[in-house]
C-alpha cells in the first residue's frame, strides 16, 4: 500500500520549481539548470555562502572515493543512488580508468536525470540507468536492468553521496541503509555524504528554506552525530567519519573547511 505522507516518485519535469540536481548542476558550473534553480542557489547561499565550496569538495570525494575503492580493494561493481545530472567526470568514466571491466548502474527517480543519463550515459553495456528510489531498496536492488549488469552475489560499492538529506526522517534514513546493506555480499562498500550542520538556526534555515522551494521534496540538515548511524553495522574505512572534503587528502591540498556553516559528513563503511 502507498505511503500516503511520500513524496511519490517524480514522472514529469516541472522547470517552475527548483530541483536539487539541476541547483548542484548549476554549483558545479553547468548549464542543465533553469531560473528557479539559480534563484534558489542564490538564496542559500545567503544563509550559507560556503555552498558552493562545499558542493565541490563532495565531487572530489566521490571521485575519491570510487579510486579508493577500485584501486585498493578491487571493486570493479558501482551503483550510484541518487546519481543526479551528468557533469564532467562521471563515475563510470572514473571507474572504468581505474578498471577497464567496471559496470556502472545509475540510479534515480527526477525525471531530468532519466532523461539526460539514458542519452549520454548509456553509451556501453557496462553502464547502465534506472528510475529508483532510495526509499525502496528491496525494488531497487531488483531491477532487471539493474541484476542484468551488477553480479549481487560479488562485491559491489554502493554509492549515496550527497543524497540522504533529500530523505526526510519520517523515512527513517538510517534503516533504508541497513535494508540496502543486508541484501549487500560480504566485501561490499557504501559510500556516504549528507549535510549536517552543529548549528541549529542553520538547521533550520537550510531545512525551511529546501522545503517551502521544492515542495516537500527535501529531508534534513542533520547532525554528524545522525550521520553516525547510518554506518551502524559497518566496518568504517579509516580516516573514519568526518568532513568529506578531507577524506583521504594531503593537508597541501585540502580546502579551508574552518567556519563554515555546514559540511558534507561522512566517510566509507564496508559490509561484513
Amino acid at each position: 500500500m502507498e505511503d500516503k505522507h511520500r513524496t511519490p516518485l517524480s514522472h514529469t519535469i516541472d522547470v517552475t520549481r527548483p530541483n536539487v540536481a539541476r541547483m548542484c548542476n548549476y554549483y558545479l558550473g553547468g548549464k542543465d539548470n533553469y531560473a528557479a534553480d539559480r534563484s534558489t542557489c542564490r538564496r542559500l547561499l545567503e544563509h550559507a555562502p560556503t555552498t558552493q565550496a562545499l558542493t565541490v569538495d563532495n565531487r572530489r570525494f566521490l571521485e575519491r572515493a570510487i579510486r579508493t575503492l577500485a584501486l585498493d580493494h578491487g571493486v570493479s561493481q558501482f551503483l550510484d543512488i541518487g546519481a543526479g545530472l551528468p557533469t564532467q567526470d562521471n563515475v563510470h568514466e572514473i571507474a572504468q580508468r581505474c578498471t577497464p571491466r567496471a559496470a556502472v548502474v545509475y540510479a534515480d527517480n527526477d525525471p531530468m536525470v532519466l532523461a539526460y543519463g539514458r542519452v549520454l550515459l548509456e553509451g556501453s553495456e557496462q553502464t547502465a540507468v534506472v528510475q529508483a528510489d532510495l526509499r525502496e531498496p528491496e525494488e531497487l536492488l531488483a531491477q532487471p536492468r539493474l541484476t542484468r549488469l551488477l553480479d549481487l552475489k560479488k562485491p559491489v560499492a554502493v554509492l549515496c553521496v550527497s543524497v540522504l538529506h533529500c530523505i526526510p526522517d519520517r523515512d527513517d534514513p538510517a534503516a533504508l541503509i541497513r535494508r540496502c546493506a543486508a541484501r549487500l555480499p560480504a566485501g561490499s562498500f557504501l559510500a556516504i555524504s549528507q549535510l549536517v550542520s552543529e548549528n541549529p538556526a542553520t538547521r533550520e534555515a537550510v531545512t525551511d528554506l529546501m522545503h517551502k522551494s521544492t515542495a516537500g521534496r527535501w529531508g534534513a540538515v542533520r547532525r554528524p552525530q545522525d550521520v553516525d548511524g547510518f554506518f551502524e553495522g559497518l566496518d568504517v574505512l579509516a580516516p573514519g567519519l568526518g568532513d568529506v572534503a578531507t577524506w583521504r587528502t594531503s593537508a597541501s591540498s585540502r580546502s579551508r573547511s574552518n567556519g563554515r556553516e555546514w559540511i558534507e559528513y561522512g566517510g566509507i563503511g564496508r559490509v561484513v
